[in-house]
């Protein structure tokens, strides 16, 4: 999970303004402006939805904005009820967030970069706009330029649109959909958890998340005789999880600075070591995983052929 903490992290790389607000744990609008004024910027609700092939989005909105399901899932060409509400499990699986901690900033992991981000219009005309960074005990106040100079950091484009036009839009043959373009390409199966599908906490209300058919899992089976062995995945995995190639630092930090020292003085600097450095190194390592990833995707999408 991206820890809050990178997120700052990234902001003071970029150099961009913010104001932070730490509060106890929020689940609603009203609940979050006891702890933050609204002259520190507006408030912000967040939808986490999905589409029938599995496709996510994350609606960002002002809390006044009137987000009608029916009218967004038509301008996406999805149908009157081509969008709903996603199921817990997937914030878990894709935006690595718990209830009540949907953002933007979410985008920001690996797991996400399939899911669709709309932000509403309205926030441009904002001096400053109030998210959670990943956690809802925590708030960021900052203006649009510097969510977008973020989203640009990660390889993502900024949209913004108008969420209260085409109360009734038409779709035909001379006029698609207008926000299908936002559409993402890819589907993304998410696990069932084991027990009973909880509702998910939106902004400004709770909506029950319908309960889905389990699914498989979105990773393939290794089919035998791939010519890998067990030490060969074992090492990749290492490379795959920042938490495991953190835990592979520290373990050949610590017997290193073991062999070099005897007696419980060493020993328990070395474990103090492990414990001061594991949430630190965990932090970049995944901070260099999101940022290799962000790279390696808009380098290939650079160099795709021009199709004729």
């Amino acid at each position: 999970v991206c820890n809050y903490r990178i997120i700052f992290w990234i902001f003071q790389e970029l150099q961009i303004d913010y104001s932070k607000y730490e509060h106890p744990p929020v689940l609603t609008v009203e609940e979050q402006a006891k702890y933050v004024s609204s002259s520190e910027g507006a408030l912000s609700k967040n939808l986490f939805l999905k589409d029938k092939k599995n496709r996510y989005y994350i609606v960002s909105a002002m809390t006044d904005t009137k987000v009608d399901m029916k009218v967004l899932s038509q301008r996406l060409g999805l149908g009157k009820g081509g969008i709903r509400m996603a199921p817990e499990e997937a914030l878990s699986e894709l935006l690595q967030v718990s209830l009540g901690c949907v953002t933007p900033f979410a985008v920001v992991n690996e797991s996400a970069r399939d899911v669709s981000l709309l932000l509403d219009q309205k926030f441009k005309n904002q001096t400053r706009c109030i998210f959670h960074p990943l956690s809802n005990d925590v708030s960021v106040s900052l203006n649009t330029l510097g969510l977008d100079k973020f989203l640009q950091s990660i390889g993502r484009d900024s949209v913004y649109i108008d969420l209260e036009v085409n109360a009734n839009p038409v779709v035909g043959k001379d006029q698609p959909p207008d926000l299908a373009v936002y559409v993402p390409s890819n589907s993304v199966v998410v696990p069932e958890l084991p027990t009973k599908t909880a509702s998910i906490q939106t902004a400004s209300k709770n909506v029950s998340a319908e309960k889905t058919k389990p699914v498989a899992s979105a990773k393939p089976s290794k089919l035998a005789g791939n010519g890998k062995s067990a030490v060969e995945d074992s090492a990749l995995l290492v490379f795959k999880n920042p938490e495991k190639f953190v835990e592979e630092i520290l373990d050949k930090t610590t017997a290193l600075l073991l062999s070099e020292g005897k007696g419980e003085n060493v020993e328990a600097l070395a474990e103090t070591f492990r414990k001061r450095l594991t949430s630190e190194f965990t932090h970049l390592a995944v901070m260099y995983k999101n940022t290799a990833y962000s790279q390696g995707f808009y380098a290939g999408t650079q160099s795709q052929p021009k199709r004729p």
